[in-house]
């Protein structure tokens, strides 16, 4: 029993872990500046260690592994130990100053003076670094919270416009001879903007529709009639007001002309709704058809209602948490914002092109809109874990699969895509807080109430 004792005692010495000298200072909101100091004795221990471990596998000419005297193996190896060993007790104490004093950091931490983290030939090793953590805060009772739940019906009219937007995307572009531009023409067009009269941007050859859109990165709301009676050869001059957040910093906020200068006109011939246009979709009559379209929006509307109560409890948590963000946003915090988002549209059925434009927006001129997100990011995780919230990875392969068949693409290629530019990270957590979110909901005291009746039609890419 008393060999066990020593044994068992031997085996408790072996797995205490070492305690490293650490001291935490406050930076500033969620930024913590931590000194470690690595003792002398520490660091001969570990020399020790990792010497002794090179001893027993070093193959030396002249003598059997595990063999060689000590102070050779100490002399050829030194320079490839003491790094080694600088790394470890770097890595360890790093770990161990996070883990003991229950921080999150956000990022990488940023070392001060790394050229100087060098184990010394004697004494103490002191290093230190910043680091952004996750802001302290608690998540209110949520019981009973209060939301509205719009009450949205899908009417005949709503299903009319959807068949006349399908006949659309089926239709065919025809050219047009005798007359000048009416609602909803394709354009084939130069594009030059002017500020102060100097050009200071322009587009050859840009493709516009006779509606309300932007043109020159400006929203034109009566661009149809802008455009209304011009013909090929002609040129019109729109007068605009550039937002605060376009692309171009130099036009921001500044009074422009955009020239439009008529190359081409089509007019979109609708696609006759016959036996073999019901075919090609693989419907075998209208009333199917309609059946299918009803159907894909009752869903679309269905996630939209649930969206919409998620953002009522999320906009209750922000104005009911408190808390500041680190002075210094990271960048890839800000990037998971703009991915996230990005997900959020696409999930929504918006093309390409569409999310970009999303993306650029926010990009340009939205530091308060990110950082309200990156505040929510906080939050929604903080009440996942609250509420014990996950994803398994069948319901992430059923997310994915079903963005893959939105992309009419494979849903393991889209994985590996999303797997190498960090989106399914972003998938995942968006996935777990939306959870989180409902999860709330359930108890949540729901109030239906009417919306403006409009006209709920299909998104046109």
């Amino acid at each position: 029993m008393a060999d066990q004792d020593t044994a068992d005692s031997n085996v408790a010495t072996e797995e205490q872990e070492y305690a490293y000298n650490v001291k935490i200072e406050d930076l500033g909101p969620a930024t913590k500046k931590i000194v470690i100091e690595i003792p002398e004795d520490r660091i001969k221990e570990k020399l020790a260690e990792q010497f002794k471990e090179l001893r027993g596998q070093a193959a030396i000419p002249g003598f059997r592994p595990g063999h060689a005297p000590q102070k050779l193996i100490e002399k050829r190896f030194a320079t490839d130990v003491k790094d080694q060993v600088r790394r470890t007790l770097v890595s360890e104490s790093y770990e161990q100053a996070l883990e003991k004093n229950n921080l999150s950091v956000l990022g990488e931490p940023d070392f001060d003076n790394p050229e100087a983290i060098t184990l010394p030939d004697s004494g103490a090793m002191n290093f230190s670094f910043t680091v952004e953590v996750q802001p302290d805060f608690s998540i209110p009772d949520l019981k009973d919270i209060k939301v509205k739940k719009p009450k949205i019906e899908v009417k005949d009219e709503n299903v009319d416009q959807a068949m006349q937007n399908l006949r659309e995307q089926q239709g065919a572009l025809m050219p047009v001879e005798d007359r000048g531009v009416q609602e909803k023409d394709y354009l084939l067009a130069d594009v030059h903007v002017k500020e102060n009269g100097n050009i200071v941007a322009h587009q050859h050859d840009a493709q516009i529709v006779s509606r309300p859109g932007r043109i020159g990165g400006i929203q034109i709301d009566d661009l149809d009639k802008q455009l209304e009676g011009q013909k090929p050869g002609e040129t019109r001059t729109i007068k605009a007001k550039a937002p605060e957040t376009h692309p171009n910093e130099a036009l921001r906020g500044k009074d422009v002309e955009i020239e439009v200068t008529l190359k081409d006109l089509k007019h979109l011939e609708l696609a006759e709704l016959n036996e073999a246009f019901l075919s090609d979709l693989g419907f075998k009559d209208e009333a199917e058809l309609r059946d299918a379209l009803r159907e894909q929006m009752v869903e679309r509307i269905t996630y939209d209602v649930q969206q919409a109560l998620r953002e009522q409890v999320s906009k209750h948590l922000l104005d009911s948490i408190h808390f500041e963000l680190p002075a210094k946003l990271s960048t890839k915090q800000a990037d998971r914002v703009v991915n996230r988002r990005a997900i959020e549209l696409m999930q929504r059925g918006l093309s390409r092109e569409q999310i970009e434009a999303n993306i650029e927006r926010l990009r340009a001129g939205a530091d308060e809109e990110a950082a309200r997100e990156l505040k929510l990011f906080f939050i929604l995780q903080k009440l996942s874990t609250d509420l014990g919230v996950d994803v398994d990875e069948g319901e992430l392969n059923g997310r994915i699969a079903m963005l893959a068949a939105q992309r009419g693409r494979r849903p393991e290629k889209v994985k590996q895509d999303m797997a190498k530019d960090g989106s399914l990270t972003n998938l995942y957590l968006q996935m777990r807080e939306q959870k989180a979110l409902d999860k709330v909901l359930e108890s949540a005291q729901v109030e239906e109430v009417d919306v403006p009746s409009t006209p709920v039609e299909e998104k046109k890419d």
